[in-house]
């Protein structure tokens, strides 16, 4: 068994031998190439036989066990030998076939080692792809974020070319707006100086028509003293023999009575120059007589300063209920009271419970509540509470005040913060005087001052007079407890500018705002009816009706309350006065036309140019308070 293994061994050697010497490469992804073995003993003698017969002339051969190519045929002869040695044994076919399956076996592994390659080359081929698929997903990342700068970068570049475009869009828009606002004024422009041509070319058609019907009247009353003077002259003698005659008879009676006088006069001074008691007694006469009217005229103003200190109004009250003196005004007030009993007005019949005066619904519910809380705290005796009302010009401050006085059944009396700075150091004076005479009314008065601002401003100005001060002080001195005679109500359009002492004493504080829409509307109808509708009413009276003519009546044609509310819309910004203006301004014009006749053209030309004026005013006050400023 060992000699067959032996055997095999050997023939594997000769037979990798041979495949070397026949086929030098080996192949790694394939079985070796192995020369075929033949079992015959002839081919393997032939195969000898070839072997030993040279083909070709032998080379010398140092070593001569080696040939010429380098082959040692040691091994490949005892191979042979081994070979034949099996071929002889009867372990032949049990080698072949131990040798077969030794060969399976080989290529079995080689087979696995060649599928361990291809494995291992799907693995290297799977990483290469991996490898290729992180540098491409790499490579399409570094792309997107190269996209994404430079999408970045356009976009950047998009926006700051869509601002520069806006920029330059807005500077021609500002341009275009600043063009059309031009354009706007010139044809502004172009429209007054048109309306002013047509105004003086109607006013130079007025004048020529007034110097034609003048002059037609001159020639009418010329023929008619033409035609007087030409029957007066078919009588001019006889009258003027009678006018002779009578003016002779006149002149010797004057002349005779003038000589009576003068003899008379003459015969006394005569009679008193020649006797020196009647002398004496003229002279002192006379020199009593002066003495008298002297003496009477300085002791009557003397007396009436007395009077008029005790008695009298303040000299800084403009306005009051009370009258001057307790006496005067009786008669009217009478008359007043009975004819507010008898007369219901316009305003009654709308049931506006404060007259002229309308205001924001908040505000009016709010002076109606102080009106009723001023009148229960006179009833039961209680002090009074102050009030400042704040707001701009003409929006009712003063009216309010005085239907404020008027339903609380209290007096008022109206004063101005001007009058007080002119009175220098008498101003303290007549703050205690006025105060004194405002205690005196029986029923509590309203003491109201307007523009309180001009001498209740702040006591640290640089400007204030001392006499300003002192006035100050002395109205603070005055006012420093509640009182349940005087209720004092400030009005100002300028609230920030009082001092804070006098702040300390305002217990209600009433904003007076512009009027809104509503509210204009309701003024423009109550002007309205009060400017045009009753201007030519006149209250019945017997010296009215004796020597003054009837009013000629304004007649109103096609205005409606949409021209009005109109009419509203475009005044924004006016005051209640400014609109009592506005409505005095279309009376003005309706007594300028020919045929007194208000008519919705007239009305609107009217508001349109009071509008235009007061923006013009607008402007003016803005551009000045700019310039003050600067």
């Amino acid at each position: 068994m060992a000699k067959t293994t032996y055997a095999m061994s050997l023939i594997s050697a000769i037979a990798a031998s041979a495949s070397l010497s026949q086929n030098p490469s080996a192949y790694a992804d394939g079985p070796f190439n192995f020369s075929p073995v033949s079992a015959s003993p002839a081919a393997q003698s032939a195969s000898s036989n070839a072997n030993s017969e040279p083909s070709t002339p032998k080379v010398r051969n140092d070593n001569p066990r080696t040939s010429s190519s380098g082959f040692d045929p040691e091994a490949l002869e005892r191979g042979a030998e081994a070979l034949r040695e099996i071929t002889s044994s009867s372990h032949a076919k049990k080698a072949f076939e131990f040798m077969k399956k030794r060969e399976d076996t080989r290529q079995v592994e080689l087979q696995a080692k060649a599928s361990e390659f291809k494995a291992m080359q799907a693995q290297a081929e799977t990483e290469r792809q991996r490898v290729i698929y992180d540098e491409q997903k790499k490579l399409a990342q570094h792309q997107a974020q190269t996209k994404s700068q430079m999408a970045r970068y356009e976009d950047e570049l998009a926006r700051k070319r869509m601002q520069a475009e806006n920029e330059h869009q807005r500077a021609r828009n500002q341009e275009l707006v600043k063009l059309q606002e031009e354009s706007s004024i010139r044809q502004e422009q172009a429209r007054r100086a048109t309306e002013e041509q047509i105004q003086a070319q109607r006013r130079q058609t007025e004048r020529e028509k007034a110097e034609i019907e003048r002059e037609t009247i001159r020639v009418r009353a010329m023929a008619e003293a033409e035609g007087r003077a030409h029957e007066a002259k078919l009588a001019e003698e006889v009258n003027r023999r009678m006018l002779v005659d009578r003016a002779n008879a006149e002149r010797e009676k004057w002349i005779a009575a003038i000589n009576t006088t003068f003899d008379h006069i003459g015969g006394g001074l005569k009679a008193i120059l020649t006797d020196q008691n009647k002398l004496v007694v003229a002279v002192g006469g006379v020199t009593a007589l002066a003495a008298g009217i002297y003496t009477t005229r300085e002791g009557a103003k003397v007396i009436w300063s007395y009077v008029d200190r005790i008695l009298g109004q303040p000299s800084l009250i403009r306005e009051s209920s009370r009258g001057k003196y307790p006496w005067s005004g009786l008669l009217s007030r009478v008359m007043g009271t009975v004819s507010r009993g008898s007369d219901k007005g316009p305003s009654s019949k709308k049931g506006n419970g404060f007259g002229d005066v309308i205001l924001h619904p908040s505000l009016q519910k709010r002076i109606e509540q102080l009106s009723n809380a001023t009148a229960n705290t006179k009833s039961h005796q209680a002090p009074f509470r102050n009030m400042l009302f704040y707001g701009p010009p003409g929006t009712g401050k003063t009216m309010a005040a005085r239907e404020l006085a008027h339903k609380s059944g209290l007096d008022y009396a109206l004063m101005t913060g001007g009058d007080v700075a002119p009175l220098g150091s008498q101003a303290v004076t007549k703050i205690h005087q006025l105060f004194d005479w405002s205690k005196k009314s029986r029923k509590g008065l309203l003491l109201f001052i307007d523009e309180a601002d001009a001498f209740l401003c702040e006591r640290n100005k640089t400007y204030m007079s001392e006499a300003q001060r002192s006035a100050l002080n002395a109205l603070l001195f005055r006012t420093g407890d509640q009182s349940k005679d005087i209720v004092l109500a400030l009005a100002t359009n300028r609230p920030g500018d009082l001092d804070s002492a006098v702040g300390d004493r305002i217990d209600e504080v009433l904003e007076f705002p512009l009027p809104r829409e509503e509210e204009r509307f309701k003024l423009l109808k109550l002007y309205l009816e009060k400017y045009i509708a009753n201007a030519g009413l006149r209250e019945s009276g017997l010296f009215q009706n004796i020597f003054k003519g009837q009013q000629k009546k304004i007649e109103i044609k096609g205005l409606t309350d949409d021209i009005v509310h109109e009419a509203a819309a475009k005044t924004e910004g006016f005051s209640g006065r400014e609109i009592a203006k506005l409505m005095a301004s279309v009376q003005a014009a309706v007594y300028g036309s020919e045929t007194c006749v208000l008519d919705p053209s007239l009305y609107r030309e009217v508001v349109d140019y009071k509008v235009t004026e007061h923006q013009q005013r607008r402007k003016l006050a803005a551009s000045e308070g700019g310039s003050a400023q600067h």
